[in-house]
């Protein structure tokens, strides 16, 4: 072998052990600040890491001059472990659980994610907000928080061109869902549920699985259980929707082809991205197998800890300058998505309690 020939065979191993390098002390950063919030929510069960972990990024980034070197890492986290996590999130659903929540409440579920989603986007036209952060929003709020922003971001912009975007709507999730905490309880109370149709109430409002779990402990031991399988239920829905923007974003890419577009077939998202075919395939292992309690116990870890140190990384991309910057228009499409999906929530579920 010649040297030109040895050399021409080693250099792509090189480019990949000098750009592994280049992601090190990033990616090391975001599993400190995962250890960090895994520490907190040992301490106090009721906070989410995954929520400790974006307050842990956006006090960072608006707190302390992040070196350079951990910019490729963190960016790294903020995609690609994200889309990573929400492939275990798929061990956490047993369809057996969820078919057995009855016809009228998966009819209920699916029109919040469906109404939610739709009349986000319909609000933010009206409110002239832009249409994929409108698109973002009402994903992340009727699906199942950031990792539902990040998922369908995936698709809509495979360019990573609005950035900014999915800071905004993963940080309105953050906001909004924790808002709802308190307050789902306290209404639920008001409006005479009793502690299932509360559950199930949380479950079909509430942003993130985390949040729906701080809120089911506050309402009951009894209405736990059920707002969790209300909530893995709208999170199954995340593979559809995603498959559906991705092909909607095919046709829109062929209809208006751009230079990029033209020149690289590459640019086109996958139909079903690999991800969601990862979560798919979670979902059937968890399903369809007797899986050992060690295999969802590592699971479950790798999950949370991928969530978290992406979590961080998308934290450490909200400036709080910039955030405040965004206008109101976007808080007050946020305010409405909430209140919309709350609202089809409690009208399926109440009329489905009075039809069982």
């Amino acid at each position: 072998m010649t040297d030109l020939q040895h050399e021409a065979r080693t250099r792509p191993t090189h480019a990949f052990l000098v750009y592994l390098r280049s992601l090190l002390p990033g990616l090391g950063t975001c599993a400190l600040a995962a250890g960090i919030s895994y520490g907190v929510n040992a301490l106090l069960p009721g906070v989410s890491p995954l929520i400790v972990a974006i307050v842990l990024g956006v006090l960072a980034a608006n707190l302390l001059r992040m070196p350079t070197a951990v910019t490729a890492g963190i960016d790294f986290s903020a995609k690609k472990l994200l889309r990573a996590g929400i492939v275990f999130l798929g061990l956490q659903l047993v369809l057996t659980d969820i078919l057995d929540l009855g016809a009228p409440i998966l009819l209920v579920v699916v029109c919040i994610v469906t109404g939610g989603l739709c009349g986000t986007v319909v609000l933010g036209r009206l409110l002239r907000v832009r249409p994929s952060l409108a698109l973002l929003i009402g994903c992340g709020f009727s699906i199942c928080g950031a990792a539902a922003v990040a998922g369908a971001a995936g698709v809509t912009d495979p360019d990573d061109e609005a950035e900014e975007d999915t800071i905004t709507a993963v940080a309105l999730v953050v906001i909004f869902g924790t808002l709802m905490i308190p307050l789902v309880p306290l209404t639920a109370n008001l409006l005479g549920f009793d502690t299932e149709a509360a559950g199930m109430w949380a479950g079909g409002s509430i942003h993130e699985i985390a949040q729906v779990v701080a809120a089911g402990g506050i309402i009951g031991a009894g209405a736990l259980t059920v707002a969790v399988i209300v909530k893995l239920a709208r999170v199954l829905l995340l593979a559809p929707v995603v498959a559906v923007l991705s092909i909607r974003q095919r046709r829109l890419q062929r209809a208006n082809p751009t230079p990029t577009s033209q020149t690289s077939s590459r640019k086109l998202p996958p139909i079903v991205p690999a991800f969601i075919i990862g979560f798919i395939l979670m979902v059937l292992l968890r399903s369809f197998l007797p899986l050992p309690e060690f295999v969802l116990t590592t699971g479950s870890l790798l999950q949370t800890g991928l969530l978290s140190a992406a979590m961080f990384g998308l934290g450490c991309g909200v400036k709080i300058r910039n955030l405040a910057q965004v206008g109101f228009k976007p808080f007050a499409l946020a305010a409405l998505s909430t209140l919309l999906v709350a609202t089809i929530a409690w009208a399926g579920i109440s009329f489905a309690s009075h039809i069982a």
